[in-house]
C-alpha cells in the first residue's frame, strides 16, 4: 500500500472495480473513470483518487490535478438535494439574484456549501438551458421555473417536510 494512503479511511472501493476493469488500461480514460467514480459515490473520495492513481499507473497528484481542473468534479460529499441556481442572462433579467438570495438566506449557506443536516447543497451555475422558465433552479435534475423568492423557498420547505426535517 502506498505510504501516503496509510491514514486515509477506505471507502467501499469494490464498487469502483468494474469501472477500473473496463477503463484502467485504456489511454486517455481518466476523465471517464473520474466521472463514473463520482456517479458511484456522489463525489471523489480521496481514497478512491489514490486507488485510481495506482490502477492507471499515474501519480495521485496527476489524478487530483485533473479532478480539480474540471468544475464537474466534487471532492467533498454533497447534500441529498443538489440545488443549482441558474445565473444565465434570461434568469438574471427575470430576477434570479432575488431567488438566489432567498434560497441562500433560507438555507443559511452560500454557493458551494452544504447545510449542516446534509440535506441541501447550493451551487450557482452559468446556465441550465431552461430560459423559457426563467428564473429557474434545478434540484437533482428537476427544473423549477417561473420562480419568485417565495416560490423557491416554498419548494425547499416542501422538500424539508418530505424528509421530516422541519
Amino acid at each position: 500500500m502506498n505510504e501516503c494512503r496509510k491514514n486515509i479511511p477506505q471507502s467501499n472501493l469494490e464498487s469502483l472495480e468494474s469501472v477500473l476493469a473496463e477503463y484502467a488500461a485504456i489511454p486517455g480514460s481518466l476523465i471517464t473513470i473520474l466521472q463514473k467514480t463520482q456517479e458511484i459515490y456522489g463525489y471523489l473520495p480521496k481514497d478512491a483518487v489514490y486507488h485510481i492513481a495506482e490502477r492507471v499507473g499515474a501519480a495521485p497528484a496527476e489524478v487530483m490535478g485533473v479532478a480539480t481542473f474540471y468544475s464537474q468534479f466534487r471532492l467533498v460529499p454533497i447534500g441529498r438535494y443538489l440545488i443549482q441556481i441558474c445565473r444565465g442572462t434570461a434568469c438574471h433579467v427575470n430576477g434570479s439574484e432575488r431567488v438566489a438570495a432567498a434560497v441562500s438566506e433560507y438555507l443559511g449557506i452560500k454557493s458551494g456549501e452544504t447545510t449542516d443536516d446534509g440535506l441541501f447543497t447550493l451551487e450557482n451555475v452559468a446556465c441550465l438551458g431552461c430560459c423559457s422558465l426563467a428564473p429557474v433552479i434545478m434540484i437533482n435534475g428537476e427544473a423549477y421555473g417561473n420562480l419568485t423568492p417565495e416560490k423557491a423557498v416554498s419548494v425547499l420547505e416542501n422538500l424539508r417536510e418530505k424528509e421530516g426535517a422541519l
